[in-house]
């Protein structure tokens, strides 16, 4: 293991996530014991992270000229100044399966890291989300029982977008595409989008919304909240909700979203979104003076029909059993959230859940292959 910038002997694994201190000071899930390594169903980690050197320089670059203040711009120096971080990022062979088969991983589903190609010179995004999928495309093809991955697409190009989702789809054959949730302080939500949100149900495309550092909110910061503490799952949250409360999926009704790190806690308050929904359902004016619009349904029942949630960074028993308890057992995916976050414990926490062997079996295969389409 590559030591860190300071010098740190720990290694980035244990600078990211010291799991067995954490755990038995607070009570949760017991130092870990061996990984089973004969186990009744596949690991599948679905929000396993990577990038390539054009992307990180063309990111390096446009913080250093000045021209956009962006915390998740911002967020990319601090990643691209981690030389042992970017080398686990950036293989996609023997370094990234080593550290698969450390932890018993069978299958991870690559997303390109956050920021993306969001966060690049307009203009620069698309040709650098085509070369992402190419090069993501062709680790699968090398690696076809290892590697599946989501698509990356640059929304600041609608038009590309759309032409890259379906080329990734349907040429490339990836399993799904990645948003890293706003795009310079714009969501999904907003009309001038949703030819990408027709794009990716017509092509059977999941997406998967992964976090960034929130726009223009410099509360955060000053707090040291920017990342997992608080600005990464209120982005998300953010876009989810407005996603839902814009009607997208009354429109378009086969439209999968997949939110990792339990859904960034939003299961928890799906009998309060169901009682407050009127504070925002059928209100005129909002996202800029657009007309009302009027749900079909419940909050919940989107949380039911359209969402997906994923384990990433959650390695908790209370919590996946809640989720699998209110959202059911068919959608909840586990994902390690490789190589931020990683530690044997963990893994072996997922082999002693206290499930049914149907369940976990779903939680750690099944459902990836159903919601990804995997072979």
């Amino acid at each position: 293991m590559p030591k860190l910038p300071d010098g740190s002997e720990k290694g980035l694994r244990g600078h990211l996530s010291d799991e067995r201190g954490i755990r038995e000071r607070v009570g949760m899930a017991p130092p870990a014991g061996q990984i089973l390594r004969d186990t009744p169903y596949k690991r599948i980690a679905v929000e396993e992270a990577w990038t390539f050197p054009a992307l990180v320089k063309a990111q390096r670059e446009y913080l250093a000229s000045g021209e956009m203040d962006d915390p998740a711009l911002k967020m990319a120096g601090m990643f691209a100044a981690m030389p042992a971080l970017q080398e686990m990022l950036q293989d996609l062979d023997e370094l990234r399966l080593s550290h698969m088969d450390e932890y018993g991983i069978d299958r991870q589903l690559l997303l390109l890291t956050a920021p993306g190609v969001q966060v690049v010179r307009p203009g620069e995004g698309t040709p650098l989300a085509r070369e992402a999928n190419d090069i993501a495309a062709d680790a699968c093809r090398r690696h076809p029982d290892r590697f599946s991955a989501c698509a990356a697409f640059d929304p600041r190009d609608v038009a590309g977008s759309v032409r890259e989702i379906e080329r990734a789809m349907n040429y490339l054959g990836l399993a799904g595409a990645v948003l890293n949730s706003h795009f310079q302080g714009h969501y999904l939500d907003e009309p001038d989008y949703w030819p990408i949100l027709e794009a990716l149900e017509a092509n059977d495309a999941a997406l998967y919304i992964h976090p960034t550092a929130p726009f223009d909110a410099p509360q955060y910061a000053q707090r040291g909240f920017t990342g997992a503490l608080g600005g990464f799952p209120h982005d998300v949250w953010l876009h989810a909700m407005g996603l839902i409360f814009s009607g997208a999926f009354d429109r378009f009704p086969k439209l999968r979203l997949i939110l990792g790190h339990l859904g960034e806690c939003m299961p928890l308050h799906l009998y309060r979104f169901d009682w407050m929904q009127s504070n925002a359902d059928n209100v005129p004016g909002l996202r800029g003076g657009q007309p009302p619009v009027k749900l079909k349904h419940p909050v919940s029942h989107y949380f039911q029909n359209n969402i997906w949630i994923t384990t990433s960074g959650v390695g908790w028993e209370p919590a996946i059993k809640f989720c699998m308890d209110v959202m059911g057992a068919d959608r909840v995916l586990y994902a390690m959230d490789y190589p931020y976050q990683q530690s044997s414990d963990e893994v072996a926490a997922y082999d002693r859940l206290g499930i049914s062997d149907a369940d976990k079996k779903l939680l750690m295969e099944d459902n990836a292959k159903r919601v990804f389409r995997l072979k």
